[in-house]
């Protein structure tokens, strides 16, 4: 990875042609957002000098308190590769600032960094985190908007022909790769016009940086060649639903933490707390790590999707799977995230989770290996297993319920982030669905 300073990306600018600078910043909803700026202001970018309105941003600042300035993280300078040659387009990613030179609090890469530093006080040196986020490529209609069509017949793992996204999923990955991801895999996923491209861990914030720039370079080369990229977690009803499985792990003293060679599954006490303390929290998490009323869609039975308080070394039907691999690759892998959350809070509240069940030195109950998908409730209920939120309203009285992630995601953000969920939800409910016209309108 190529790293900058203020010198060289002024020096950068001038010599490659770039004629605009995009100062990026996500708000609490996970929105991706920019102020972009000529050439001609790149050294009062890099000096931190460029203002904006926090009070147009949802989540953000009051009118009468409104003016922020962006502070570039200066590793993040990547140019566009999509962008023409003439006329080149970078970007920063930037963390949100009050005029008072302190930072802002509703900043979500704020939220992520203050976790992270809890995690250090507690001698942690890294958590690695790495996002398996799934999406549709869908055709758009003779107006450009998108549909639900795919002319797609690909199954999991299929190739060309039968895949019709296959070239624009290899541009995405090409494009990456210049922007300096590690591109693990990349495959075509269950559903017809479902696809996932796997890039290499990093440190929490630079995992969430990665997934807002994944998630605007897949959109960008999806509407570049004709297709609708979305992010949905439940587009299309009786097919399988777009998760964004979440591995984590940290070190300390350079050494993986969670594993213990001496352990039957090669697991530390650390990493079991850490996975007590995910079901601890996971449904006070819920609404951040699966933001959507459309989420809930997803988290049904019967599409690989996990429903049930419970983990496994191996199953794939529990919520928490810990991946084969051991020494420095043994991580914790939760499947309940979707890409439509807010990656920084996402890992913000995973991590402030698993730390809690370190601090407590908790312990996870018995570890179930048989399919939970198979069990009906009697089993379940026997085997101590409980549910997730079943629907955005449950997931919001849970997090409404759980001090520790409202203290993770801080006050300002809880606040207003359960207000503009709270908003979503109501509207939710007064709307009329095809679904209710389909089933009523005749009959009644």
């Amino acid at each position: 990875m190529v790293l900058y300073n203020k010198e060289d990306i002024i020096r950068v600018v001038r010599e490659e042609g770039i004629e605009f600078i995009r100062l990026q910043f996500t708000d609490i909803f996970g929105m991706l957002k920019n102020v972009a700026i000529t050439a001609s202001q790149i050294e009062k970018a890099v000096n931190n000098q460029c203002m904006f309105d926090g009070s147009s941003i949802e989540g953000f600042v009051r009118i009468d308190e409104s003016d922020q300035y962006l502070y570039p993280d200066l590793k993040s300078f990547r140019i566009f590769p999509w962008r023409p040659s003439q006329g080149k387009v970078a970007r920063l990613i930037c963390d949100v600032y009050n005029t008072d030179g302190t930072p802002f609090v509703g900043d979500p890469r704020y939220v992520l960094k203050r976790v992270i530093e809890k995690a250090s006080a507690m001698g942690f040196d890294r958590f690695n985190v790495g996002p398996e986020a799934e999406f549709f490529l869908f055709q758009t209609d003779d107006e450009g908007k998108p549909t639900t069509k795919t002319n797609d017949e690909a199954g999991y793992f299929d190739l060309g022909p039968l895949d019709h996204g296959e070239s624009t999923r290899r541009e995405i990955c090409m494009a990456l790769e210049q922007m300096d991801f590690e591109i693990e895999a990349s495959h075509h996923e269950v559903a017809e016009g479902q696809h996932e491209i796997d890039f290499k861990y990093a440190e929490a914030l630079h995992a969430a940086d990665n997934i807002m720039t994944f998630k605007l370079a897949v959109k960008t080369l999806a509407q570049k060649n004709g297709l609708h990229a979305t992010f949905m977690p439940k587009p299309i009803f009786g097919v399988a639903g777009s998760g964004m499985h979440t591995n984590m792990s940290l070190f300390k003293d350079g050494k993986n933490a969670f594993y213990d060679p001496d352990d039957p599954r090669g697991l530390s006490k650390t990493a079991y707390s850490f996975i007590a303390g995910l079901l601890l929290h996971v449904r006070g998490m819920a609404a951040v790590t699966n933001p959507l009323v459309n989420s809930y869609k997803r988290l049904v039975p019967g599409y690989e999707a996990p429903c049930y308080l419970a983990w496994s070394a191996s199953n794939r039907s529990a919520l928490i799977r810990i991946p084969a691999s051991r020494g420095q690759g043994t991580r914790v892998e939760l499947r309940s995230p979707d890409p439509a959350c807010n990656p920084y809070l996402a890992f913000a509240v995973c991590l402030a989770a698993g730390l809690d069940g370190i601090e407590k030195g908790l312990t996870p109950p018995a570890e179930i290996t048989e399919n939970i998908y198979a069990m009906d409730a009697a089993a379940r209920g026997a085997h101590g297993i409980e549910s997730l939120p079943g629907s955005l309203e449950e997931a919001l009285r849970a997090l409404e319920d759980d001090p520790l992630i409202l203290d993770a995601l801080g006050a300002h953000v809880a606040e207003n982030y359960l207000a503009g969920k709270w908003r979503e939800w109501e509207e939710y409910k007064t709307r009329v669905s095809s679904w209710e016209r389909e089933k009523y309108i005749i009959n009644y």
